[in-house]
């Protein structure tokens, strides 16, 4: 199957939904998700009761609040985002928009498929992939989102070299993560914590003006980076 935004050496297959990536023989491609896909069904319910108040001593609600605001105005865009997970993003974006999700659990897509048809966005497409090597051609989106699992990711800078490179020009990179500075409470949150400082070295290194979203919520910051011309 062939799509206009995607890279010309990329082989992908549409299966429940999701499209998989296949190597050169064919065969489809497989990840292992860190947690497991049969903890899929349970993963909203341990957002909202253990990790948001406390790891992140922070409020699920007021999250979704603060991004549906940052988005508010957001339609007719092309999008992707940056491990989708059960597609919790589906309750802040506006339906008109042309949506991307790269997550490596294909049961976290399952759950993520069945909101964005509920809230009836009618252009959804789901890729199991990695993010080290984002399968879309240079130029493709207006904005990249990435909630809650940059600091998950295991090279940060390829990351954002990656985003870069599939945004275009004036393309925005909106992010919220948890980082040290912010975590008085001194709890274990995994993954590597980068400070507010560090995050805007890297994305000004690639050539991104970096700007904090003015929210206060728990260790949680927010932040966007526009791709300078």
């Amino acid at each position: 199957m062939r799509m206009n935004n995607l890279k010309e050496a990329i082989n992908i297959v549409e299966k429940k939904n999701l499209y998989r990536l296949q190597s050169d023989d064919n065969e489809i491609i497989k990840f292992k998700p860190w947690l497991g896909d049969l903890f899929s069904c349970f993963y909203d319910r341990i957002m909202e009761k253990s990790i948001f108040p406390k790891k992140f001593k922070a409020n699920i609600q007021s999250h979704f609040k603060i991004l549906k605001n940052e988005f508010n105005d957001t339609h007719n865009k092309d999008i992707l985002e940056i491990a989708t997970g059960s597609g919790n993003s589906a309750y802040f974006l506006s339906n008109d928009i042309n949506y991307y999700g790269i997550d490596i659990s294909t049961g976290l897509f399952q759950e993520a498929f069945k909101k964005f048809i509920n809230l009836e966005f009618k252009n959804v497409k789901l890729f199991v992939a990695n993010v080290d090597s984002l399968p879309f051609n240079d130029n493709s989106f207006d904005i990249c989102i990435c909630n809650l699992s940059l600091f998950f990711l295991k090279n940060t800078e390829i990351v954002i070299s990656e985003i870069k490179r599939i945004l275009k020009t004036d393309g925005v990179f909106v992010s919220s993560v948890p980082v040290p500075e912010r975590n008085k409470h001194n709890t274990k949150i995994r993954g590597v914590l980068h400070t507010e400082d560090e995050l805007k070295m890297f994305f000004q290194k690639y050539n991104f003006q970096f700007e904090r979203i003015p929210y206060v919520n728990g260790a949680l910051l927010y932040f966007k980076s526009k791709l300078l011309k």
